[in-house]
């Protein structure tokens, strides 16, 4: 089975929270995620180990992978 890893290769797990790497403009909105945003309690794509859910400014987005770390 396939792990979701992080941009460092530390393991996610459902619940973690991480920080964006990369400044992402989120697509169908205005909100743009600047680097150093915290994503509390991601949850795992479950057919895609590249991709996380999670929220930021109140909305629901997918974020890959390699633009976060694990806080720790």
């Amino acid at each position: 089975m396939d792990l979701h890893k992080d941009a460092y290769g530390v393991v996610l797990n459902s619940g973690d929270t991480v920080i964006l790497t990369k400044s992402l403009d989120v697509k169908g909105s205005s909100v743009n995620a600047r680097v150093g945003t915290v994503v509390r309690n991601i949850r795992l794509v479950p057919d895609n180990t590249e991709q996380v859910e999670g929220r930021i400014e109140g909305q629901q987005i997918v974020i890959l992978t390699k633009y976060v770390r694990k806080q720790v």
